[in-house]
C-alpha cells in the first residue's frame, strides 16, 4: 500500500510559469521481465499522477526501478500492466511531447554542438532555417552559444550536458525526463547544473520528472520527492517540498532542508533494512 501525503492544493509549491500541458499519470503500472522461473519483478503495480508544471523527484536505492518507471513514462518500455498517459494520452512508444536526459550524454560525436540540438527539430519536420533558430534559442537558454559550433569531445561533462538538455527541450516537451543527469558529474560542477536546471524551469515551464539517488538533490530541486521501496519498486511515500522558490544551495543549511531531508533518509533506510532481511530468510 502505498503512503501518500497531499498537501491542500492552495498550499502546495507552484511552478514559476504556469503550464497547461504535461499532465503525467501512471496508474496501476507494473513490469516484469523474463517468464517462468526467469520473471523478475522491476516496479509493481505503482500509481503517480504529476500536474502539468510541477517538479518531481523519484528517489530511492540503485535497482529500486526508478529508472524502469522512468522509461515506461518515456515510451521504451511498455507495462506488463496498468497504463501511463500523458495529457489523457495512452504512452505506447517514445514521442517529442517527451524529452529524455540521460546520465550518459549520448551526443553525436560527429555533428557539432549545434547541429546536435538542431536534429530534433530536423527530424520533427521544421525547415533548416527553423531548426537553426531554435538550436540557436536553446543553446543561448544554457549559455553555450560561444561554443555552438565545438564537437562534444571539446566540451566539459557538465556542458555536454546543458547540450543534453537544449537537445532535449529543443522539440518543445511537455515533460522532461531526466535520469540521474548528474550522476557522473564532480560535486562543484553538479551543484551549477542543478542550479541552471532550476533556471531553465522557472523559464520554460515544462513538467519534470527526475531521477536520483541523491536526497539533497531531490529535496533541493522538487516540488514533490516520490520514494521507492528496494525491488520490486513500489511508491511508499509521496512527500511535499513546500521550500519557498526561487531556490539557492544556501537553502541546505535551513531548518525546513534539513528535517525534509532527514525524513526522506529515515524512509529510504527503513526501506533497506526491509530488503536485507528478506534476502536473508
Amino acid at each position: 500500500m502505498s503512503a501518500r501525503v497531499v498537501l491542500p492544493a492552495e498550499k502546495r509549491p507552484k511552478p514559476p510559469v504556469r503550464a497547461v500541458s504535461g499532465h503525467v499519470v501512471i496508474d496501476q503500472v507494473t513490469v516484469a521481465f523474463g517468464r517462468g522461473g526467469s520473471r523478475h519483478v522491476a516496479v509493481e503495480n505503482n500509481s503517480l499522477e504529476v500536474a502539468p508544471g510541477e517538479f518531481v523527484a523519484l528517489l530511492g536505492p540503485s535497482g529500486c526501478g526508478k529508472s524502469t518507471l522512468l522509461n515506461c513514462v518515456a515510451g521504451y518500455i511498455r507495462p506488463t500492466s496498468g497504463r501511463v498517459t500523458v495529457d489523457g494520452v495512452p504512452v505506447t512508444r517514445p514521442g517529442p511531447d517527451r524529452g529524455m536526459v540521460f546520465q550518459q550524454y549520448s551526443l553525436f560525436p560527429w555533428k557539432t554542438i549545434h547541429d546536435n540540438v538542431a536534429f530534433g527539430p530536423l527530424r520533427a519536420g521544421k525547415g533548416r532555417a527553423e531548426a537553426e533558430s531554435i538550436a540557436r534559442t536553446f543553446l543561448e537558454m544554457v549559455g553555450l552559444s560561444r561554443f555552438a559550433e565545438r564537437y562534444p569531445g571539446e566540451l566539459s561533462g557538465g556542458m555536454q550536458q546543458r547540450v543534453g538538455i537544449a537537445r532535449a527541450l529543443a522539440n518543445y516537451p511537455s515533460v522532461l525526463l531526466m535520469d540521474e543527469p548528474f550522476g557522473a558529474l564532480d560535486a562543484q560542477t553538479r551543484l551549477m547544473m542543478q542550479e541552471s536546471l532550476l533556471r531553465i524551469w522557472g523559464e520554460f515551464g515544462t513538467t519534470v520528472l527526475f531521477v536520483t539517488h541523491d536526497v539533497d538533490e531531490a529535496v533541493f530541486l522538487a516540488d514533490r520527492v516520490v520514494i521507492m521501496s528496494a525491488g520490486p519498486g513500489r511508491i511508499v511515500a509521496d512527500m511535499p517540498v513546500p521550500l519557498a522558490r526561487p531556490r539557492s544551495p544556501e537553502i541546505a543549511t535551513e531548518g525546513e532542508f534539513i528535517r525534509l531531508k532527514r525524513r526522506c533518509l529515515d524512509k529510504i533506510r527503513a526501506e533497506s533494512l526491509k530488503a536485507f532481511e528478506e534476502r536473508d530468510r
